[in-house]
């Protein structure tokens, strides 16, 4: 029985300088590579900036709406370590989410409801840096909150083992069974994170040691060249 925070603990005492993120975005050149230490880095200051700037508390639900890049990875590892239920919820009903974090192609969906809920976007552009324009009034820039975070961040509630971690289209998952199996392989996919077999895949990479590279615009021989030069096995599920 186990809980993210404890996972995330786990690794930073086994392998903290090991590599645990690699993105790849063939359309701007951006590669980023998160050790252990850097990922539990990002994920204290982006907890920070859901618990700390935006009241958000255990229990509550976040929809981590972002395609394939490592801060999906990040914003789901601070879900997870301040016991928020990362859910797909699209906020067509009353059961919305209550809280969002979004990119620049889903910003519009989001943002006429940012009155409602703490709305956070991402500009993906390389390094999280802030978005070039002004952003829509009630929508707050990741890449201009995060940096003033702390670099350590210690839960005031943390969530349990038997706290829901995901909640996708209403099945809900625990901290327990989410990390209970681990792997320990170097693994490519192409597969966005905050998704379910996303979810599923970087919390098994962590939980047993792993790493995962990350890959988007990338042609299928652009794929068999990173993952020969990753020394990573393809994993498109």
């Amino acid at each position: 029985m186990t809980s993210f925070p404890e996972t995330l603990a786990r690794a930073l005492r086994t392998a903290p300088g090991n590599p645990f993120v690699t993105f790849y975005d063939e359309a701007s050149g951006e590669r980023q590579e998160l050790s252990t230490t850097t990922y539990a880095n990002w994920v204290a200051k982006a907890s920070g900036l859901l618990v700390d700037e935006h009241g958000l508390e255990r229990g509550d639900s976040i929809r981590i709406d972002l395609p394939t890049h490592w801060l999906a990875a990040v914003f789901l590892g601070a879900a997870w370590n301040t016991g928020l239920v990362v859910t797909d919820s699209d906020g067509s009903d009353s059961s919305g989410p209550d809280a969002v974090v979004c990119g620049p192609e889903t910003l519009v969906a989001w943002a006429d409801d940012a009155g409602k809920r703490p709305t956070l976007a991402c500009s993906l552009l390389p390094f999280g840096v802030r978005f070039a324009d002004p952003l829509p009034q009630g929508v707050h820039d990741v890449g201009i909150e995060v940096w003033g975070q702390p670099d350590a961040f210690t839960p005031f509630d943390p969530p349990a083992a038997d706290d829901t971690a995901t909640s996708w289209a209403g099945v809900e998952t625990s901290h327990a069974d989410l990390f209970g199996d681990g792997k320990a392989d170097r693994l490519l996919s192409t597969v966005p994170s905050a998704s379910p077999a996303g979810a599923e895949l970087l919390a098994a990479l962590l939980a047993g040691g792993g790493s995962l590279v990350l890959a988007t615009h990338a042609t299928d021989d652009r794929l068999a060249a990173l993952a020969e030069a990753e020394r990573a096995q393809p994993n498109w599920s």
